[in-house]
């Protein structure tokens, strides 16, 4: 990963996570929380392939882990939103750059999430797991990130193709 890169999906996923946490969280939405930092990892997997898309997954998790008010045990959304960004760059990298492209990413996303960090929770023996509100959590999660999608990745898309027109992988 270069250095632009490194700063640009930094700079991205500190203003993503500060918007999510003290902007979004105490909107008090039902279900969910609109995941902002998702969609930014989403886009620069989507943009910058699998490799990138796990190193950009996996800080952004690290970094919702350690934020306050972190609930859960460090780690956990740093592995699944590796898994993810891997995911998301290697499932979606011969597709094309169009906006539909982009929220069947952020919805296989957006849902994986939800049941990726309760199986999780679950796995490493977390009786804080609610499984009857799995469902209507990964409903509302998806929705509100499939409207989010609209302003998120294409700025965020744009970015990425600012510093790097032609990523290696798409060449």
């Amino acid at each position: 990963m270069s250095l632009p890169r490194v700063g640009l999906a930094a700079l991205l996923l500190l203003c993503a996570s500060v918007l999510e946490l003290a902007a979004l969280a105490p909107l008090g939405l039902p279900g969910s929380t609109p995941d902002v930092v998702l969609l930014v990892v989403v886009a620069l997997a989507l943009r910058w392939g699998p490799l990138d898309g796990a190193v950009v997954g996996f800080a952004a998790g690290l970094l919702l882990d350690l934020a306050p008010p972190s609930d859960g045990g460090a780690g956990r959304w740093a592995a699944v939103f590796l898994l993810l960004g891997y995911a998301v760059g290697r499932l979606f990298e011969d597709a094309d750059d169009t906006p539909v492209v982009a929220l069947f990413a952020v919805t296989l996303a957006s849902a994986a999430s939800v049941l990726g960090y309760a199986a999780l929770a679950a796995l490493v023996g977390d009786e804080g797991v609610d499984w009857p509100r799995v469902p209507g959590l990964m409903t509302s999660s998806v929705i509100y990130d499939v409207v989010l999608t609209a302003v998120v990745v294409p700025v965020v898309g744009g970015l990425a193709r600012r510093i790097d027109p032609e990523p290696d992988f798409r060449r």
